[in-house]
């Protein structure tokens, strides 16, 4: 059955650029809302700039400007990130809209008039410096419950505790270092300790949605069971929810509250609403029927699925404070509330601050492919609550062996042979004993539960464990020794359609988490746009050009160790071995000279003798760069051009090209040589091991 589906990921802040936190969530979540596109589900993605709180006041304060200026001049470098990392959102908005300044009092109102608003004289935190009320994040102090010090003024980042200010220990104000004092302030609050918030949320924790998915996450449920339980007299352990502050602050004015703001954390999951509104309105939402999306019918539908992409430091809004205003205001409450870790570095959350970030301009800007930080994200995330860390030896090691050795060198490997055999034509086979033996049925199946349960690691694997079958069906078939036997035509063609055939579905399958290379891939296939919903036959491939370049240590250096880094646990490549002794008084050289030197494994795909030459052989080699080089080499007293065709070796692929009386030679294959007991020399081409594929850099 066809699905409508809300989707939003947590507001980003608008005091600042995005993060390399932000960039992994928004390609989560676009990588599930593209597989749900390619299974024909209707989905509107959307997003919004969190642009309110006194943070944005103080800074906006401190450059001379208006928070409203420093809010769109943040947002309007949103499109670089999102659209430099294939980021699609539908709409992008800010909770500084008429939109959520209408949906906000319009709750708050509903909530009102359910006497689930409540007003109070509280005694608040206040830097007699500055002469201000202290929001909560403007307050540092030692948690009440692990006694971890420097930690925010609402929650502890250490224990995940929530608490007042007041509660800390030993309060310090962040914007003089003041010691802050207590001055009584009337507040509003939202009473989520009322039973009906109790009854509603234990039935809404357990729940599912109408595509039967888990509201949480089990770790999530888990927790926000701890949060529902009832204290040793039968009281609910919620707090009721501070929703107001004292001006001056930059937010939502409360109705009929003179001088009173919403609290951020208020107005800002308002603003998916907020959002979603003004691409209706805007006339570009459509229905599944094509009709344009009205906002009111399609959240009043109980059939549209509500799903929200968010970090877990942000579950307690999420999961208690949002379902509840929801649903005591009358409107749809969420589906899914799909909850992320975070990326580490060297096992620690990320900071610009200590030098441990990665800039995602930086990386753009540096020349980087945004679909290699795409994958590697993918190949990290789970579905589950869990913290990554990015290793860059990892990342590199993953893009170049998983992408180009083994999924673009399928293409690469046919390219050739089907355009110089058949004119490109490939065939239809049907369900022959040799597909139906790769499985690649039960692996699609495999595949889209695991983008449902948002587990992109085991698309990742279940992906490049097909291309390693793919690529093994092809060595053992030996197309270069089919080539040579005219009786084996026919057998060649099914090898090679096979495997296009398998590149096909694996394009389908990565399309998701590799929008721009599948585009190009499926040029290459000339079978139009992939999707889940119609199987896609593959005719005639088109004239193959280049999918993907490797990792460039140079580049990826660059990114992890910027100019800034200063923290000692920034992120670094693999420190590199000292150079061995010298051997048989050749110079000591160090690695640094040695790494200058690109050695890649190379397959031999045609070998011939040179014409006019007693020494050489020319030899097309595939060095996974999706074309072959032509590499004349002195072996031919050694070896017969026929021995070596299909044979793997190792090539110099960074030696300037050599311009020769029989053509261009563009690298060396290397060999080892000896005097045998005759005295005779003796070549030995280097031969890698099992397992090596064409293109992996010899280290």
């Amino acid at each position: 059955m066809l699905r409508t589906l809300f989707v939003t990921t947590a507001l980003p802040y608008a005091n600042a650029p995005f993060h390399v936190g932000h960039m992994m969530e928004y390609i989560q979540a676009d990588i599930w809302v593209r597989f749900m596109r390619l299974c024909g589900h209707t989905v509107h993605f959307v997003g919004a700039d969190d642009a309110h709180g006194a943070p944005i006041m103080l800074k906006a304060e401190a450059e001379g400007i208006t928070p409203r200026a420093l809010v769109e001049r943040v947002a309007a470098e949103r499109p670089r990130y999102l659209t430099g990392f294939h980021v699609a959102f539908d709409h992008w908005h800010s909770s500084d809209s008429p939109e959520n300044v209408e949906l906000s009092q319009s709750i708050y109102r509903a909530l009102r008039a359910e006497e689930l608003i409540d007003v109070r004289t509280i005694e608040q935190f206040f830097d007699p410096v500055k002469q201000m009320f202290l929001p909560d994040r403007y307050i540092k102090g030692e948690c009440p419950n692990c006694h971890s010090k420097e930690q925010n003024g609402d929650n502890c980042e250490v224990c995940g505790e929530v608490y007042a200010p007041t509660d800390l220990i030993n309060p310090v104000s962040v914007l003089t270092g003041a010691t802050p004092v207590l001055r009584d302030s009337e507040h509003y609050f939202f009473r989520l300790s009322d039973v009906r918030c109790q009854e509603f949320l234990n039935h809404w924790v357990e729940g599912h949605s109408a595509s039967g998915a888990a509201h949480l996450q089990p770790e999530v449920r888990n927790k926000v069971r701890e949060w529902l339980r009832l204290d040793e007299s039968g009281k609910s352990a919620l707090s009721d929810w501070d929703i107001s502050r004292d001006a001056p602050y930059f937010g939502i004015p409360i109705p009929d509250a003179p001088g009173k703001y919403f609290y951020v954390w208020l107005d800002a999951p308002i603003a998916y609403l907020a959002s979603l509104k003004s691409y209706c309105d805007s006339g570009r939402a459509r229905a599944a029927d094509g009709s344009v999306q009205d906002f009111d019918a399609l959240l009043a539908d109980p059939a549209t699925e509500q799903v929200h992409f968010i970090g877990k430091d942000i579950i307690y809004f999420h999961s208690l404070f949002w379902p509840a205003m929801l649903k005591f205001s009358g409107r749809k409450v969420p589906d899914l509330i799909c909850v992320h870790g975070f990326i580490t570095a060297s096992g620690e959350k990320m900071s610009k601050s200590r030098g441990t970030g990665i800039s995602p301009l930086r990386y753009l800007e540096l020349g980087l492919n945004p679909e290699w930080l795409r994958y590697y994200v993918a190949a990290k995330l789970n579905g589950r609550v869990e913290d990554f860390d990015f290793a860059p030896d990892d990342f590199m090691a993953r893009v170049n062996s998983d992408l180009v050795g083994k999924y673009v060198n399928i293409a690469s490997r046919c390219a050739n042979f089907l355009a110089d055999q058949f004119g490109g034509e490939v065939l239809e086979l049907g369900e022959t004993a040799a597909w139906t033996e790769l499985g690649a049925a039960a692996l699609g199946v495999q595949v889209r539960e695991a983008y449902e349960a948002r587990d992109t690691a085991r698309v990742a694997r279940l992906a490049m464990g097909f291309a390693d079958q793919l690529n093994q069906y092809f060595d053992a078939a030996k197309p270069w020794e089919l080539a040579r036997d005219p009786a084996q035509r026919q057998r060649l063609h099914e090898v090679l359609s096979i495997s296009v055939r398998g590149f096909c579905d694996l394009t389908l399958w990565l399309k998701p988490i590799l929008p721009a290379l599948a585009a190009k891939a499926e040029q290459f296939l000339g079978c139009g746009a992939l999707d889940w919903q119609h199987r896609s036959v593959v005719r005639r491939v088109n004239a193959y050009e280049h999918l993907m370049t490797r990792v460039v240590e140079k580049q990826l250096d660059a990114l992890i160790n910027p100019p800034d880094a200063q923290d000692p646990k920034a992120l670094k490549l693999a420190p590199k071995p000292a150079p061995p002794p010298a051997a048989d008084g050749a110079a000591s050289i160090t690695i640094d000279d040695f790494n200058r030197i690109d050695l890649r494994v190379a397959r031999i795909v045609s070998a011939e003798s040179v014409e006019g030459s007693t020494k050489l052989l020319r030899l097309s080699l595939d060095a996974g760069e999706g074309r072959l080089r032509t590499v004349f080499s002195g072996i031919s007293a050694h070896y017969k051009p026929e021995d070596l065709l299909g044979r793997l070796t190792v090539m110099v692929a960074n030696l300037a090209p050599r311009k020769m009386k029989f053509g261009l030679s563009e690298g060396m294959v290397l060999a080892a040589s000896a005097a045998d007991e005759a005295g005779e020399p003796g070549v030995y081409l280097l031969d890698p091991d099992s397992g090596a594929e064409p293109g992996m850099r010899v280290r």
